[in-house]
């Protein structure tokens, strides 16, 4: 008797088959991390010799490639004045407002000091171009989209849940259909309690210190982009990954609708492809 669904059996060189997500398999966290500074160097090159300016949507996780992506154009004197990236998402406050920047746990905070902080001044984003999500006027950020001419690429990576930025999936009893999921837009929501569990090895595994609320970038903007660039770098995201590539696509797994974007590619570590090991040991 199989009492675990197929895709968990699917062997890392099939990852992906049928699909029209490019899978790349990288060695190490590492390489996961030095290949999505490069990806993100590429799409600011391309935007340059297109002559303009790209739009990103970035991730706070996986976070190993800012320093390096940092590191490379503040080597090769590039300038990222007019470059604007829109972080996925940030955690909220009791009273709904982005937690303070000093808080540990801070987003804005990690940027700065993971990026922006490590680019020469006069070369560093404006300042009006290091965005979050509004979680007053989370409209916004349509707006700013549109005026940027829609956003080049999203970068991401697939939560415990088959989350990206903080699209959870819906709670039992919640009635969405898949096609209204898909178009959610930017907004401020409770997080999973499988979100805050994962996340909470930040914290030391104490889940009461995760907040409750965040604000995230909606998957209507997320599959709105042209290209979509998912990085995996986790040993428990070994199930996940095949859930989100053979399972079913639907909102009980978020990461699947990626299997409808028209540009998307994944990077995943060995031992995430890896098939995962299934049992008590």
């Amino acid at each position: 008797m199989n009492h675990f669904p197929e895709y968990l059996r699917v062997p890392a060189s099939e990852l992906g088959r049928g699909t029209e997500v490019r899978v790349m398999v990288k060695p190490d966290a590492e390489a996961i991390g030095q290949a999505m500074a490069e990806d993100m160097f590429e799409e600011i090159q391309r935007a340059r010799k297109e002559d303009r300016n790209a739009t990103l949507i970035v991730p706070v996780g996986p976070v190993e490639g800012f320093p390096i992506l940092a590191e490379r154009l503040r080597r090769e004197k590039i300038s990222t004045r007019d470059l604007m990236l829109i972080n996925m998402d940030e955690y909220l406050t009791a009273d709904g407002g982005w937690i303070p920047l000093l808080h540990p746990l801070s987003f804005r905070a990690f940027m700065e000091r993971s990026f922006y902080s490590l680019l020469e001044p006069r070369l560093a984003p404006r300042e009006e171009n290091r965005v979050f999500p509004d979680p007053i006027h989370p409209g916004r950020l349509q707006e700013l989209i549109a005026a940027r001419g829609g956003v080049d690429a999203c970068f991401g990576g697939i939560g415990i849940n088959g989350h990206v930025a903080f699209n959870e999936p819906p709670e039992p009893g919640e009635k969405i259909t898949d096609s209204e999921f898909a178009r959610l837009p930017t907004r401020t929501l409770t997080l999973s309690r499988e979100t805050r569990t994962i996340n909470s090895v930040t914290v030391g595994g104490d889940i009461a210190l995760i907040p409750e609320r965040a604000v995230t970038v909606g998957m209507m903007e997320i599959l709105a982009s042209r290209r979509l660039r998912l990085y995996c770098n986790r040993p428990w995201q070994s199930g996940v990954v095949r859930r989100a590539l053979h399972g079913p696509v639907s909102a009980a797994c978020p990461a699947s609708f990626m299997r409808h974007h028209p540009d998307a590619r994944l990077a995943i570590a060995e031992f995430v492809a890896a098939p995962p090991r299934i049992g008590l040991r």
